[in-house]
């Protein structure tokens, strides 16, 4: 069943420009800051797994304040951080590092501080974090891939996905002309959101929009997705969970569980799995209470997949 919502390995290993990996330094070196506002976690919602993709830190595209307003109020014994967390690529045109990235950073390692096994999977825009795999940083675990295994007992594969895009694995170039015009998208759908903010009205993404409206990017999700599946099969696990495309779901591939947690710069969603074990999408939409009068609407909408009754999960 398809839930909808509204709204290999590498063949090489780029190394980041000296600014890219001065930039994480610096979020990182302030990170024994106090969280103030833990405080206001009168509403918390405590998950068994969050698994969270495609943020792209270091870009104006970045919805930083929408997702420290989730992980304020989420909690969970595992976080993954399926790719694309910092854009690399971003970074290396120009510097943009503002503190409500900073926060995020700050706020994930204070998570691993705290006891929430963090892993962190690097994609194609954070490919430099890929030559520090198999080593912990800060409490947070850097892995090429990882495995959750279900309170029912099901094995996930966890992985960023890009393998699984013929754009970024044999034209380079075209993914990088395609990541500008993507950047221009999101510039004009940042002005139309601030718009609707003013009317009172829930962040909604043009670009997601036009996504799917092109029927060629429809069909390019439909590969992306069976190839993943495919190979998710041939390695001999029950499901995947990945990032890459921005597009949150989770659907049935032949008998497999295919799950894409989206993103933070159009769907604004994570994947969760509950103390239940039921998986769930959930969109985080509204804008924090810093930014909009008035009481904070706290409001996920879930999609929801059952995966009940045991095992425990795996780093």
């Amino acid at each position: 069943m398809r839930a909808k919502m509204l709204q290999g390995p590498p063949t090489s290993i780029p190394i980041p420009r000296a600014a890219s990996v001065e930039a994480l330094a610096s979020a990182c070196a302030v990170a024994g800051a106090g969280d103030a506002e833990d405080a206001a976690a009168d509403h918390t919602q405590r998950h068994r797994a969050i698994f969270l993709s495609d943020i792209h830190l270091g870009t104006r595209g970045c919805k930083a304040e929408y997702l420290l307003d989730f992980l304020r109020t989420h909690e969970c014994d595992y976080l993954y951080l399926v790719g694309d967390i910092i854009d690399g690529w971003a970074m290396r045109r120009s510097l943009y590092w503002p503190q409500a990235h900073n926060d995020v950073v700050q706020k994930v390692l204070r998570k691993a501080r705290k006891g929430t096994r963090v892993t962190f999977i690097p994609g194609n825009h954070d490919a430099f974090g890929r030559q520090f795999a198999g080593l912990d940083f800060g409490g947070i675990a850097i892995r090429l891939e990882a495995v959750h295994a279900l309170l029912d007992g099901r094995r996930l594969w966890v992985v960023h996905g890009d393998f699984a895009d013929g754009v970024i694995r044999h034209a380079k170039w075209l993914a990088h002309i395609g990541d500008t015009l993507y950047t221009f998208a999101l510039w004009l759908n940042g002005h139309l959101n601030r718009i609707r903010a003013r009317l009172g009205l829930e962040y909604w993404s043009l670009s997601q929009y036009l996504k799917y409206k092109v029927k060629n990017a429809v069909a390019f999700i439909d590969d992306f997705e069976r190839v993943l599946a495919r190979e998710t099969r041939r390695h001999g696990y029950d499901g995947v969970v990945c990032g890459h495309i921005h597009h949150a779901e989770i659907r049935d591939i032949d008998g497999l569980l295919y799950c894409n947690d989206g993103d933070w710069v159009e769907s604004l969603t994570a994947l969760v799995e509950t103390l239940d074990g039921e998986l769930r999408i959930l969109h985080w939409p509204n804008r924090p209470a810093s930014t909009i009068p008035g009481p904070p609407a706290r409001r996920a909408e879930p999609a929801v997949v059952a995966a009940p009754e045991r095992a425990d999960a795996l780093a």
